[in-house]
Order: structure tokens, then sequence, then C-alpha cells
């Protein structure tokens, strides 16, 4: 996650992306804005935000589609979505859920929800992107155990080897020279 946190602002209201910015600036995020759906999408992908605050009713592409789009594609990290609509009925938040949204809020927003489940949506996303890179160091360090393991396993069967020919020529020549014979380069022995 950067620091400051960049989010998203995806509304085709001037006034409803001004209120949401200004306040959002009070808190030190950095903001970019989109003022369509297809925009949105666009902007989501490029510049990957740390969260996006998505109308639903815009043209283009609606917000749920939007959502439905970016939780979808395997190619983004993790983004929080939270849905900022005028749409209050339960079948609108149901849906906004179902299509992906990490929250749901309705217009107008109360400050203080607003700060309270963005700050809520960018801790989520620092853990998951703590975990995620703990993940990734964690398989890295069992590819070097497996490649220590298998260096080691051939190392084991060299010396195995080694002292099974060791054996083999005690039971013919003294342990001396068995030794001696074994600890030789073979073209020296030779010689």
């Amino acid at each position: 996650m950067r620091t400051p946190p960049l989010i998203l602002i995806v509304d085709d209201n001037p006034a409803n992306v001004e209120i949401l910015q200004m306040r959002l600036l009070a808190n030190n995020y950095d903001i970019i804005t989109a003022t369509d759906g297809e925009m949105g999408l666009a902007m989501a992908k490029e510049k990957q935000p740390d969260l996006l605050l998505l109308d639903i009713m815009m043209p283009k592409i609606d917000g749920i589609e939007v959502c439905r789009r970016l939780k979808n594609d395997p190619t983004l990290p993790f983004m929080p979505i939270i849905m900022i609509t005028a749409k209050a009925d339960s079948k609108d938040v149901i849906l906004g859920l179902e299509a992906g949204s990490d929250e749901y809020l309705t217009k107008p927003v109360d400050h203080g929800s607003l700060v309270a489940r963005v700050k809520s949506m960018l801790r989520i996303k620092d853990l998951h992107d703590k975990t995620k890179n703990q993940a990734t160091q964690l398989e890295a360090q069992a590819e070097q155990l497996k490649n220590w393991n298998t260096n080691l396993e051939e190392r084991v069967e060299e010396q195995l080897e080694v002292l099974q020919r060791t054996g083999r020529l005690k039971r013919f020549l003294s342990p001396q020279l068995a030794e001696l014979i074994v600890s030789t380069d073979q073209n020296e022995l030779l010689k």
C-alpha cells in the first residue's frame, strides 16, 4: 500500500466528487477521480489505487458492473471498493455486495462514517498486502530449503558411495591401502 494511500473516486456528479475529495484530502489521502464507469475501470486498472469509492448510477458502465469486472480480474491486486450511492433499498445493498463491494454507504454520506469506513478498508488492504508479501517470502524460503535439501541429499549419496567402495576394498586390501585408493583421484591412482 502506498503512503499516503491513493483513493479513486468514480462518480458522474461533480458536486459529489468535490465533497468526497475535500473530506478525504483533509485526512491526507491522495485522490484521483473519474466521471463515468468506463473511465473509472480504466483508471483502476492503470493506477491500481489502494481504495475505490464507486457510485452505482453512472453513464456508460454502472458501478455494479465496474465492481464485478474489477473483482473478477485476476491480474489486479486486491482493491477494496466502497459503493457510495443514493440507492438505499436493501435489494440494492445486496446487489452491490454480491457484485464484490466491500462496503456500502448511502448518500448523503455522513463525514464520520465515510472517514471511518475508508480507514477500516485501508487497514484491511494493508493487512492483505502484508499477508501476500509474507506468503511470497515463505514460498521463496520453501524453494531455497528444497534446493538445500536436494544438495544435501546429493552430498550424502556421494559420501555413502565412497563408504561403500571403501568397505568393498577393505575385504581384499588392508584398511590403509583401501582408504588411500578411495581418497586418491582415479587418474593419479593409475599413474
